[in-house]
């Protein structure tokens, strides 16, 4: 490979891919080693890689091992055959910043093909829901269904669920700031506010009593409000990233009320995203002011 060296094994029929070393960002897996198609990528091939960003697998890939990409840090898009495939467990076990799973076969300019490939990586990274993990169906009316409605379970949620388990289980530290109700409760808004924005964000399919309910979630939530875990997870988690303010605009979650506020919590930094943010208020208030002029 470019920076790297893939492993693997063949039995004269087919390939597997057993292991990687370098420091690739970007890989495609190729679909032929030793005239042999590449059917399998194994057990921990790629386990805890540190650099890779982007994989391609072929399309003779039909199997993923036990944790094949798990812990891999930076891993954001993999690019794969939407076919019946085995897949082992946990393979993409800790792969936080995973952002897209990608139809290799689809095209990637339609609105179906690129919300799909968000809301399947957010069956692992965000729902915790395997039984939805179905390359086969991903994107039908069916499977979109489930996949708000597992979304919606989880949004009803009380924030305390599992506190007193976790206490009881030992799993934090004690004294540390996880053991906090408070702390708790605040990490559980903010996988709600994520999760709502997500589905907003890629709404192919998303039916009318759902999209109001992440509307409001997230509004309930903004900047001014009792909690205000929406725009914390914009300014901390996404602080120069244009689309996230564009979408706080757009949900209307920028009033009059909270813009100082909010000038204020960004300090010196994030300049650009202050910009979009002052000029947009000023169009809304010079709007009010010409609705003032009418009136009177």
């Amino acid at each position: 490979m470019p920076q790297g060296v893939l492993s693997y094994k063949t039995d004269g029929e087919a390939a597997e891919i057993t292991g990687y070393r370098g420091k690739d960002t970007t890989l495609s897996v190729p679909p032929v080693i030793a005239d042999c198609p590449v059917t399998c990528i194994g057990k921990k091939a790629f386990l805890s890689n540190k650099m890779l960003k982007e994989i391609s697998l072929p399309a003779s890939a039909a199997r993923i091992d036990d944790w094949a990409f798990a812990y891999c840090a930076r891993l954001k898009r993999v690019i794969l055959p939407y076919h019946r495939m085995e897949i082992g467990q946990g393979i993409f076990r800790d792969c936080f910043l995973l952002e897209q799973i990608v139809d290799e076969s689809a095209d990637e300019e339609e609105k179906k093909t690129v919300d799909t490939a968000f809301l399947l990586a957010a069956v692992m990274s965000r729902l915790d829901a395997f039984y939805l993990f179905d390359f086969e169906s991903a994107g039908s009316p069916e499977w979109l269904a489930q996949w708000d409605g597992r979304a919606k379970t989880m949004m009803e949620r009380a924030d305390a669920e599992g506190f007193s388990r976790m206490l009881l289980c030992g799993e934090e530290d004690y004294g540390s700031r996880e053991n906090n109700l408070d702390y708790y409760m605040e990490q559980r808004r903010r996988e709600k506010v994520r999760l709502s924005m997500l589905r907003l964000m890629h709404d192919y399919g998303l039916e009318q009593t759902m999209r109001e309910k992440f509307e409001q979630y997230l509004l309930s939530h903004v900047k001014g409000c009792g909690t205000e875990e929406t725009w914390k997870v914009v300014l901390e988690e996404y602080g120069d990233d244009l689309r996230y303010y564009q979408f706080l605009t757009q949900l209307g979650g920028v009033t009059a009320e909270n813009f100082q506020p909010m000038m204020e919590d960004m300090g010196q930094t994030h300049t650009e995203m202050k910009a979009y943010l002052m000029k947009y208020h000023g169009q809304q208030h010079r709007q009010a002011d010409a609705f003032d002029a009418f009136a009177l």
